[in-house]
């Protein structure tokens, strides 16, 4: 018996190779833990809306324990909510949502409504505004995610440094990775950081002298 040369066999055609299936919707998002894991929130078609990707959430609350119950937080910058709402899932006693956007805030309210999100405070405003309005380390954990471009980074991180408790911490989500001396100078340090794609995570808290200032 003779065999054709190597060369000459027919090759092994491959499997062609399935793309990864998205299930969620380009207009939802879904919540990832807690008492309402899986619940979808709308995502509008706004200029500058980003919502904060799984992966990323998904390490953050990695990052922060999981188990939030009794936290005070603030989403200064909701957007969709999502970083809200999944804190008030994971057992946050008092969130507060803060969003400009008229529509938005309409989209928020019926989130919190469709969940009796009694934990959940929705506010139309200013995120820093809303910052500067709390009570000095009254908070747990501060989220900002502002868009990109917006010229709010620095006053919103001031504002969330005093806000957050001595061993609070802050959730900042960036275009760029701040640098440990920008950080300092606001009084915070870097505690974790992550880059998905375009988004750099950030999660700061008070550096010591100024937590026991």
């Amino acid at each position: 018996m003779t065999t054709a040369p190597r060369s000459e066999r027919p090759q092994a055609k491959k499997k062609p190779t399935t793309p990864r299936r998205n299930t969620t919707p380009p207009g939802e998002i879904r919540l990832i833990g807690g008492l309402w894991k899986r619940t979808k929130l709308p995502v509008a078609d706004k200029p500058g809306l980003r919502p904060t990707p799984d992966r990323v959430r998904e390490t953050l609350f990695n990052w922060l324990g999981q188990d939030l119950t009794g936290w005070r937080c603030i989403d200064a910058f909701a957007g969709t909510g999502a970083l809200g709402f999944e804190a008030a899932s994971r057992g946050a006693a008092e969130v507060i949502i803060v969003e400009q956007d008229g529509i938005l805030v309409s989209q928020l309210m019926a989130t919190q409504k469709k969940l009796a999100a009694s934990a959940v405070q929705v506010r139309r405003g200013d995120g820093v505004g809303q910052l500067r309005q709390l009570a000095p380390a009254s908070q747990d954990a501060v989220f900002l995610d502002p868009p990109f471009d917006a010229e709010v980074y620095e006053p919103a991180l001031r504002a969330a440094a005093a806000a957050i408790k001595p061993d609070g911490q802050i959730y900042l989500e960036a275009g760029q990775r701040w640098t440990d001396e920008a950080l300092a100078e606001i009084g915070l340090a870097l505690h974790r950081h992550l880059k998905a794609g375009a988004v750099h995570a950030h999660l700061l808290r008070r550096l010591p002298d100024t937590a026991t200032a």
